[in-house]
């Protein structure tokens, strides 16, 4: 049993070190890359213009939630008045990053280690690096450079939208004055709520991406499958270990920043 675990362990260890060389690799390989502008466009299309719905819609319905479940908790103790100050300080600080982070980590995430995987199924990596093209910095760099913009504006766009979404739920619906509400928002919401938001997304956006990204690389690897089923298991197994170290890593930072 002790054997187990020790090899258990080590294989850990090594996976941990091989990550962070492929995540340091990927970095590097982007300082000679042609063409790497192009690229990165295309990355923020994919993180960006293609999850915006899924964040606009999880970021309303969050909003409204908090603000109906907020209101009735605020009621029984007569400070309704702070409904603002629940929301903003919920959605900002903690709700804002670490949600929009796992909806793009469902979306973008899964579409880019499926891609990675199927195109090492097929070839199509091995084929690029024999004609001399390296495979991090054409197909990895790019991804990982747009993820520490879009991960940021995305969790942006989300907090916007999730404060209106609690000014929906209370105010309009709930009946709560809304001059009441954005006054609780402003007087709560400092500048170092937004610096932890953003800090927050964009490693999340490093982490995330760049394990989807190991991931659906190395899918050939996988053990216990092959071909398309290797590729599935590396996309799901990529999808629920993002989605633990979100949450592992938003403590962290919050026990760094509080």
């Amino acid at each position: 049993m002790l054997r187990a675990v020790g090899r258990h362990s080590l294989s850990i260890v090594h996976e941990l070190g091989d990550f962070a060389l492929f995540t340091g690799r990927s970095f590097r390989s982007a300082a000679g890359s042609r063409k790497l502008g192009r690229r990165i466009l295309r990355a923020i299309f994919e993180q960006g213009v293609l999850c915006l719905p899924v964040i606009l819609i999880v970021g309303v319905f969050t909003g409204l939630v908090l603000g109906l479940q907020g209101y009735y908790v605020l009621n029984r103790f007569g400070s309704a008045g702070l409904l603002g100050t629940l929301v903003s300080l919920s959605i900002v600080r903690e709700l804002g990053p670490v949600l929009a982070a796992l909806m793009l980590v469902g979306q973008a995430g899964s579409a880019l280690a499926a891609e990675l995987g199927i195109q090492r199924n097929t070839e199509q990596i091995a084929a690029l690096e024999t004609m001399g093209v390296s495979s991090h910095a054409y197909l990895v760099a790019p991804r990982l450079i747009a993820a520490l913009f879009v991960y940021p504006m995305q969790t942006a766009l989300f907090c916007t939208i999730g404060l209106w979404g609690g000014s929906l739920s209370g105010s309009m619906l709930l009946g709560l004055e809304p001059g009441v509400y954005w006054s609780a928002v402003e007087r709560s919401v400092e500048s170092r709520d937004v610096r932890e938001c953003f800090t927050k997304a964009a490693v999340f956006g490093l982490l995330t991406i760049s394990l989807c990204a190991y991931h659906g690389f190395n899918a050939h690897l996988c053990r216990s499958a092959s071909g398309a089923r290797a590729v599935s298991a590396s996309t799901t197994r990529a999808v629920v270990l993002s989605s633990i170290v979100v949450l592992a890593a938003d403590y962290v930072i919050t026990s760094f920043l509080i």
